[in-house]
């Protein structure tokens, strides 16, 4: 049994329908479905979606993630830079977030598919603000370079854990610090681009954990951070062990701001592309611009 906080709006509006038949029709994916989010209500209604690039199978094996599991991926679409564009355009989006599956089976981990999507995406609406949300490249610098090269608004790169559970949560090829590392090495790259990472709340961290994984965060000069409630998908998937109150996640929210985040997200439906997150972030980057 859910907590009442805990309760999900149906989907009712015409303009959800749309975008899911839009989707379907050019054979994109999206991290709302394929990661069973709790927000694609409320953001498919409002106009928002975060699309997953590189195909729907994952070559990593995380305890927490609802996405498709395999040691090969699926044949890179070499038109989907394009297709995201057109949509893009199409909806009018005035900032998009855009992720991917980890592709440990390419010989670039998929950078350069990341960079094309950007490119594509600035080259015909380049009013729209790009976000997005990258593997770690087992801390591959080059192919690091490949996406900043390419100047995305927001690089983010999810910790989803705190220090001392990351080995049991995440893949044995993800961790903690090459996290941690990766978001350090984009802004010595490209102090331009702003940073961003995530947590998820409920499956065993202590509170003083996740105040030092802000602190880590911010080591690394992380600008945003998103932390927001585990819930299990259907299936072999982690246990949740606590559900934690609206009251806590205001306390780090607070935390984090006293730490020096520009922007913290921290609720229990929050996710590292929450859509209240982006309006507030393209604030803070159109702000920025203009000085």
């Amino acid at each position: 049994m859910l907590p009442e906080w805990l309760s999900v709006k149906p989907a009712t509006t015409e303009r959800y329908a749309h975008i899911k038949d839009r989707v379907r029709e050019l054979s994109l994916h999206t991290v709302c479905v394929e990661a069973q989010c709790p927000n694609i209500t409320e953001c498919w209604s409002g106009g928002t979606a975060t699309f997953m690039v590189l195909g729907s199978r994952c070559t990593r094996g995380c305890r927490f993630c609802a996405v498709s599991k395999s040691a090969i991926g699926n044949a890179i679409d070499m038109e989907e830079p394009d297709k995201l564009a057109a949509v893009i355009k199409e909806w009018g989006l005035s900032y998009v977030v855009i992720t991917s599956v980890a592709r440990d089976d390419l010989e670039d981990q998929g950078s350069l598919h990341f960079a094309a999507c950007i490119n594509a995406i600035k080259e015909r609406c380049p009013e729209t603000i790009v976000e997005v949300l990258i593997p770690d490249f087992q801390g591959n610098e080059e192919f690091l370079k490949n996406v900043v090269d390419a100047r995305p608004d927001v690089i983010g790169n999810n910790i989803e854990t705190v220090e001392r559970l990351s080995r049991e949560v995440r893949d044995r090829r993800a961790d903690y610090w090459q996290s941690i590392e990766l978001l350090k090495r984009v802004k010595l790259l490209d102090k331009r681009i702003y940073t961003k990472s995530a947590m998820m709340l409920g499956i065993g961290e202590m509170h003083d954990e996740v105040v030092q994984s802000m602190r880590d965060l911010r080591t690394a000069k992380v600008d945003f951070v998103a932390i927001g409630q585990y819930l299990k998908p259907k299936g072999h998937h982690l246990e949740v062990k606590e559900f934690i109150k609206p009251e806590i996640f205001e306390e780090y929210r607070k935390k984090g701001m006293e730490l020096g985040f520009r922007y913290v997200a921290s609720g229990p439906f929050v996710r590292s592309s929450y859509r209240a997150g982006e309006h507030f972030i393209s604030n803070v980057v159109k702000a920025d611009s203009t000085h």
